[in-house]
């Protein structure tokens, strides 16, 4: 099949929609298909021979972060470019919402149009105020899929319609695989190792709740470390930590894809202190995947993920206080850290790409073999009966 990918975001910040674009794209080529991504990025960015560059991006203030896109004439010429050349079977875009390559995909693209919904805000006024201008888009779109629940509430809440869900892939062997990094690990006499992952300027990721709450894991547990791998200004989120606690807390900066593994898969708590805006959760997936026990703000996204802490602990969200306690007390119970390290690895399984992508190719099967399909919205009721394989992932 020949499939077409667009990833509105800058293919060179890392970022979760970036990475799953780039880990289905993998995964299918892998399984024999025909497949390219468009993508807009940095002039000087190496992009792998999938992917095709639309032009460089410029930020945006979008859902409590910032997203880099590209939009406008130029960009549309190289949108219709790229699809004249591709000759798709299916067209795939993520994000056709906010106004970015996707939405000129949607505009420009005729045939089989498959659109993935990754943003959960309930209370979004952009989205409502833009229904009518996405409302010719929305109508072009032959099947819809949310990532999560709560993606696809959004999505219906503010455009109407509905949508299957199908959570974002992760290669769960890769994470497995991952081989511990000594200087990572916890040493004799220190107190444990926790660690963060995500834009570290960036509020809602919440390391500023993590860091408040340090000096009380600290004080229980001498010689604890913090290791915090993210972008970002550091001495910025540094100056409020007491000076006897920042020895402890080590800003690693962006690492490869590998070494992100090998952290996850080295200390014995991953800590996800987001406040909100979060869809789904997948360096929730991840951590789980290389062993890390997570504990994680009891979002509703983060619940679903951690099946409401029966792999993983949370506390309420932006509480510090109770954010220490069960710190502290996971540091104090490695029989417990295993068993939701056990537990995790079992869970972690419906989302690996193996089970992810042939919920996804049925979709594309579904949109390229039926006329009717193509014509009007999925027919959720029929992936809710499980006839593409698909519909245990229909949230009710």
């Amino acid at each position: 099949m020949k499939i077409g990918v667009v990833c509105p975001y800058a293919w060179d910040i890392p970022g979760g929609v970036q990475n799953h674009v780039r880990d289905l794209a993998e995964h299918l080529i892998r399984l024999g298909h025909e497949l390219s991504v468009l993508a807009p990025a940095d002039d000087e960015a190496t992009l792998p021979p999938y992917v095709t560059h639309a032009g460089r991006a410029v930020p945006v203030p979008y859902n409590g972060s910032v997203a880099r896109v590209n939009f406008g004439f130029l960009s549309a010429a190289r949108v219709r470019r790229w699809l004249h050349d591709g000759d798709f079977d299916v067209l795939h875009v993520h994000e056709p919402s906010s106004p970015s390559l996707s939405m000129l995909a949607c505009w420009a693209g005729s045939g089989p149009i498959v659109a993935t919904f990754h943003t959960a805000n309930p209370r979004s006024r952009a989205m409502t105020v833009a229904y009518p201008i996405l409302q010719p888009t929305l109508e072009k779109i032959s099947a819809r899929i949310a990532v999560s629940e709560y993606a696809r509430r959004t999505l219906v809440e503010h455009l109407g319609g509905d949508a299957v869900v199908i959570p974002n892939g992760v290669d769960v062997g890769f994470y497995e695989r991952a081989e511990p990094k000594p200087e990572w690990q916890t040493q004799p006499g220190q107190g444990g190792t926790l660690a963060f992952i995500g834009r570290i300027n960036e509020s809602r990721k919440g390391l500023a709740t993590l860091l408040e709450a340090f000096p009380e894991i600290a004080a229980a547990r001498p010689g604890v470390r913090l290791l915090v791998l993210g972008g970002g200004d550091i001495e910025e989120v540094a100056e409020d930590l007491p000076a006897d606690v920042r020895d402890q807390v080590e800003f690693l900066g962006r690492l490869s894809d590998e070494d992100k593994a090998r952290l996850l898969s080295s200390v014995d708590v991953y800590v996800a202190p987001n406040l909100g805006g979060e869809s789904f959760g997948i360096i929730l997936v991840e951590a789980m995947s290389a062993g890390a026990p997570v504990l994680a703000s009891d979002l509703d996204a983060f619940g679903l993920v951690l099946e409401g802490g029966q792999v993983g602990r949370m506390f309420p969200t932006g509480d510090a206080h109770a954010l220490a306690k069960d710190a502290i007390e996971l540091l104090e119970n490695p029989e417990e850290r295993a068993r939701l390290a056990e537990a995790a690895a079992l869970a972690v399984r419906r989302y690996d790409w193996s089970v992810v992508a042939a919920d996804l190719l049925a979709v594309y099967e579904m949109v390229t073999t039926d006329p009717l399909a193509v014509a009007s919205a999925p027919d959720i009721e029929a992936l809710a009966a499980g006839e593409l394989g698909a519909g245990e992932l229909l949230e009710p």
